[in-house]
């Protein structure tokens, strides 16, 4: 499984691999904060499972603020290759003198893994290894010996950085530690910035066996992705499961006159803690006045969704008025929980969403 840059690159953080600074956002609200702490010109870098983003528009440069909000608010009504941005990673520019590449793979003829780097990296990486392929360095590595530091040492007198030996070194083993802890098919950087500081991963990339599945904490949790969530700009919040309820949900809440501040989708199945979670992320928004919960369950259990919404609430500091429609599998636990804190349940969706645009008004 594909593992979203924002989430490679905390881990390579946190094994000690230089990355740029910055952090991911799922709105506007979150990227103007996180601009507020950044020095422009920044790199919006889409969030999405395709290679060569670059190359798709889903990598942009903003000189200040206007041009961040404005490129951002492109991105996340795009999609790339079929997939919608849903979040976008923001990281200040590097001025790069040189773009380099080292990753490790899977070599499965020799049961080995293998190292390879190359002194041009980039989007044009493979591009130039097919027609240059003398140009990519490779070592194959016993799994009992593991990297040795002579060899990065190698790596880096061949790739043309002997002065920057003893980083790079520290870069290649914290890679090849992240490679064999968290059972990667693949890690890599690319490109590996070469700058006047020293060396710099800029774009960050995992990909974890499915069959680690059992011991990879953070396979696990992509696997059940939060959640599906598009910023509108409105004022009534929409939270749904499945997309095409969530989307009628929107329709109708406009139908009656209401601005539909977002889309977000929980999906089939939704526990607890991933509706409380959403519910959480919605009432960090300021502009949202009233937050509208359409569930239509079956393997959603409605009861599950109602203690989601009473845990988010318990530790809001300021909560909105909350319109629930709840329909489905335990719809009766799930109702009688919600209306002993207080908050009316509907059956009908057309009564929910007129409510909560009355309650807007």
């Amino acid at each position: 499984m594909k593992i979203e840059e924002y989430a490679a690159r905390e881990i390579f953080k946190e094994h000690g691999i230089p990355v740029p600074k910055g952090g991911v956002v799922s709105s506007l609200e979150e990227l103007e904060d996180l601009t507020s702490t950044l020095k422009f010109p920044l790199v919006l870098k889409a969030q999405v499972p395709v290679a060569s983003r670059g190359k798709k528009g889903g990598i942009v440069f903003a000189e200040d603020r206007r041009d961040a909000l404005e490129k951002a608010r492109h991105l996340f009504s795009s999609s790339i290759d079929g997939f919608p941005v849903r979040s976008i990673l923001v990281v200040e520019k590097v001025d790069v003198l040189k773009e380099l590449y080292i990753g490790y793979v899977i070599d499965r003829g020799e049961r080995k893994v293998a190292l390879l780097a190359s002194p041009y990296g980039g989007m044009d990486l493979e591009e130039i290894s097919r027609e240059h392929p003398d140009t990519i360095i490779k070592y194959l590595l016993d799994p009992l010996v593991g990297l040795k530091d002579y060899m990065a040492r190698n790596v880096a007198f061949k790739l043309g950085i002997k002065s920057l030996s003893k980083q790079f070194t520290s870069i290649a083993k914290a890679l090849y530690d992240i490679f064999i802890k968290y059972d990667c098919e693949l890690a890599e950087i690319n490109p590996l910035a070469l700058t006047n500081e020293g060396l710099i991963a800029l774009d960050t990339r995992m990909i974890i066996d499915d069959n680690a599945a059992l011991r990879q904490p953070l396979l696990q949790e992509e696997k059940r992705r939060e959640f599906a969530y598009v910023d509108l700009g409105g004022n009534i919040g929409i939270i749904g499961n499945g997309a095409g309820l969530t989307m009628a949900t929107m329709d109708i809440v406009a139908h009656f006159g209401g601005k539909p501040a977002n889309f977000l989708d929980i999906g089939g199945g939704a526990r607890a803690d991933k509706v409380e979670r959403a519910l959480k992320k919605l009432l960090k928004n300021p502009r949202i006045k009233v937050v509208l919960i359409n569930i239509l369950g079956g393997i959603t259990r409605c009861d599950e969704v109602a203690r989601g919404i009473l845990t988010a609430l318990e530790e809001a500091e300021k909560i909105p008025a909350i319109v629930v429609r709840l329909k489905g599998t335990h719809e009766e636990e799930g109702k009688k929980m919600l209306a002993e804190k207080g908050i009316e349940v509907f059956e009908d969706m057309e009564e929910a969403a007129r409510k909560a645009v009355e309650l807007c008004r």
